[in-house]
């Protein structure tokens, strides 16, 4: 019989077997429905990357727990993420969201449609992020949600800090970079942007941040 100490990997494997079990546990355990589905469908289809349904059910709970009545996001894609925050959100609740590409818009109004939600719940403005974001109302968002274009991540942050009110929320999808942020070899230049914006979250006073191990990554932050 091999000893422990002849084997010293033998126990980490165990490990981290029981931490993917556990991990594909929690990503299963909020079910999603036929809209959510049919929306994931149409950004497979498109080539789109969408949010775990971990990430989904943590957006729900995030913005559940600040009560959210006005969210912001970036990156509507065909409504996955959306789906999940406005089923958090108060029955009253606007969705804001924003995207380059009217045609994914379409495909989030149909699903949105799908999974029960009045048209008048979501606003949906296409454009850049950068040229939409600055003409929205200061301290006006519960909440913000960030799955753009990561090049661009410290600015959506700066923009974040003007849009929420004190106690709001900002989240920010896929900081993991599929393993890419925490490897020390080079890396592409929006890995670098990714650190670059974990540092700024972590060290700013006006933020309080944690790090969600669900999906690819969500970084959350309360505004002081």
């Amino acid at each position: 019989m091999q000893s422990r100490r002849g084997n010293p990997w033998g126990q980490e494997r165990v490990i981290t077997g029981n931490r993917q079990t556990d991990w594909a546990f929690a990503d299963a355990y909020v079910a999603e429905d036929e809209a959510l589905r049919w929306a994931r469908d149409r950004a497979r289809e498109a080539g789109l990357r969408s949010v775990s349904p971990g990430t989904g059910a943590a957006l729900r709970l995030l913005a559940a727990s600040v009560d959210a009545k006005a969210v912001a996001e970036i990156g509507t894609g065909t409504g996955v993420s959306g789906i999940h925050l406005l089923h958090g959100m108060r029955p009253d609740g606007v969705l804001t969201t924003v995207d380059p590409e009217p045609e994914h818009q379409q495909f989030a109004r149909q699903a949105f449609r799908a999974a029960g939600f009045a048209s008048n719940r979501a606003r949906f403005i296409p454009g850049r992020a950068l040229d939409v974001l600055p003409r929205l109302a200061d301290a006006g968002y519960d909440l913000v949600f960030c799955d753009g274009d990561r090049l661009e991540l410290l600015d959506y942050l700066a923009e974040s800090l003007r849009l929420l009110r004190p106690g709001g929320l900002v989240a920010f999808e896929g900081v993991f970079a599929h393993g890419r942020t925490v490897d020390s070899g080079p890396q592409p230049t929006e890995v670098i942007r990714i650190r670059e914006l974990l540092r700024a979250v972590r060290e700013s006073q006006e933020l309080v941040p944690s790090l969600l191990p669900v999906g690819d990554g969500l970084l959350c932050a309360v505004k002081r």
